[in-house]
């Protein structure tokens, strides 16, 4: 049982920090969109940061739910069309 939660563990994270990588935000700084898509992006970026933490911590169950949220909150902002992404990824649930 560990080791599947060692290995979906890791590949959140791994999923979680390719997303970051691969989406960027869509909307002009300074408006009110652009600002939903910076902070959807902090979050994810918080999350990640925490996830690792938790790692770190040898608490994997936390880790993988910080990775989880980090991926929801970029998930959502790249269907409410706050980022963009490329078009061949699966990363998302478009």
């Amino acid at each position: 049982m560990a080791a599947d939660l060692d290995e979906k563990t890791d590949r959140y994270e791994q999923m979680l920090a390719d997303a970051l990588a691969a989406a960027t935000i869509r909307p002009p700084v300074g408006t009110p969109c652009g600002e939903a898509a910076a902070d959807c992006q902090e979050m994810a970026e918080s999350y990640l940061r925490d996830g690792r933490h938790f790692r770190a911590a040898d608490d994997p169950v936390n880790a993988l739910a910080a990775f989880s949220y980090g991926y929801g909150w970029l998930d959502c902002g790249v269907r409410m069309g706050l980022f963009s992404v490329p078009d061949d990824t699966e990363l998302f649930t478009m």
